[in-house]
């Protein structure tokens, strides 16, 4: 099958778990002699190489559009994204006499090119909600660019033929926050690649680290695991943490670090590449995804395919992965002593880490390599073209 999907992010950008979900996918969707084209948006990070704006990677397609647009508002994201799909969609004109027989969108940031492309190509378009703007405000809209990225939000889901969500908590959310029939919303789950996050040779062994990443944003719930750590280091003084990622809580986050008093033991690293890491998961003795809310949750996954004792929230599509498998910890969500008691029982027993950690692996293996997740995804676009 010919696609073409559409991200506005994409390897080596990356910014939350779209860019690793579309990566992924795409690549196995290869693997198994599928043609697809990825067209994204480029970006220029300060003290990296360039990267080219069309290349194939492990058989994808990758182009990308260049969308600066330093005369629209910074903080006007609605409008930015607007017009930067007019870039994604121009990017057809690179495709020759290629055509696509179904366009998929990955969230709303790219509705506007999708719902372009399909009546361009004449093609269904599918569509991935990765999360919504009512989700992140716990069930309610405010007004302002939350209510404007909720109306996208509902627009691509009628435009699309067919949704996917990947988890129940999200398929739920979708049917009844966009009121779309149940047939036409799809589970389809997040996966991972075990082999990228397993490094060669012999593992270090494991430290009394905690590690986090992913966006910093309030619902990511960074907060919580500073106040844990806050309250472990008096029970286990050589416990240290690190925070990974960028994002605008970054400020906030700092000053609740400085309050607690814990900033020689939390180190917030900003962005770390993808194999720095990976060698800091291998030293972890333990992973935290500690979101307030979170539709899957595709860091828990990477955490496990590194091996790393993973514990996390008791909240969306985080729980499903974890809950009855003993594939890791839960906790409840908010609750940092409830999450600082996680952590000590992890650290101080090694023997239930390794528990974690092998059952963690075989969960993977069973259910969530992206081989088996791009099947399920092209039984969508079947079904879509019927």
């Amino acid at each position: 099958m010919r696609v073409l999907m559409l991200s506005w992010e994409y390897p080596p950008f990356v910014v939350g778990g779209i860019a690793a979900h579309v990566d992924g996918l795409a690549r196995a969707m290869a693997r198994q002699g599928h043609d697809v084209v990825v067209c994204t948006l480029q970006r220029h990070e300060p003290g990296s190489p360039d990267v080219p704006d069309d290349e194939i990677v492990d058989g994808v397609r990758v182009l990308r559009a260049t969308a600066d647009l330093p005369w629209l508002p910074e903080g006007d994201l609605v409008a930015r994204m607007a017009s930067a799909n007019h870039q994604l969609v121009g990017l057809a004109a690179r495709l020759g006499a290629w055509r696509p027989e179904v366009v998929h969108a990955h969230d709303w940031l790219v509705s506007w090119a999708g719902d372009t492309l399909k009546a361009l190509f004449a093609v269904p378009l599918v569509a991935t909600v990765h999360a919504t703007e009512r989700g992140r405000h716990g069930g309610h809209v405010p007004p302002g660019m939350p209510a404007a990225i909720n109306a996208v939000e509902w627009w691509l889901t009628y435009q699309a033929r067919e949704v996917i969500a990947c988890s129940r908590f999200m398929v739920r959310e979708v049917v009844s926050g966009f009121e779309l029939p149940v047939e036409k919303v799809h589970l389809v789950p997040n996966g991972v690649d075990p082999a990228l996050w397993q490094l060669s040779g012999t593992p270090p062994a494991r430290e009394p680290l905690v590690v986090a990443w992913g966006r910093v944003q309030y619902e990511k719930g960074f907060q919580v695991l500073v106040r844990a750590i806050a309250e472990l280091r008096q029970r286990l003084p050589e416990v240290r943490c690190v925070i990974a990622g960028r994002g605008s809580y970054l400020p906030e986050l700092q000053s609740q670090i400085d309050v607690e008093g814990v900033a020689d033991v939390v180190d917030l690293a900003g962005f770390v590449p993808d194999d720095d890491l990976r060698r800091i998961l291998q030293r972890a003795g333990c992973v935290i995804i500690p979101s307030l809310y979170e539709p899957f949750g595709i860091v828990a996954l990477e955490g496990m395919a590194a091996g790393a004792p993973t514990i996390v929230a008791r909240t969306g599509g985080l729980a499903e992965i974890v809950e009855g498998t003993g594939a890791g910890l839960l906790f409840e969500p908010g609750n940092h002593h409830d999450l600082a008691a996680r952590i000590e029982s992890v650290l101080r027993d090694p023997t239930l880490a390794g528990s974690m950690s092998a059952t963690a692996a075989e969960l993977i293996a069973a259910t969530y390599t992206w081989d088996a997740i791009a099947t399920t995804t092209i039984g969508v676009y079947d079904h879509a073209l019927r």
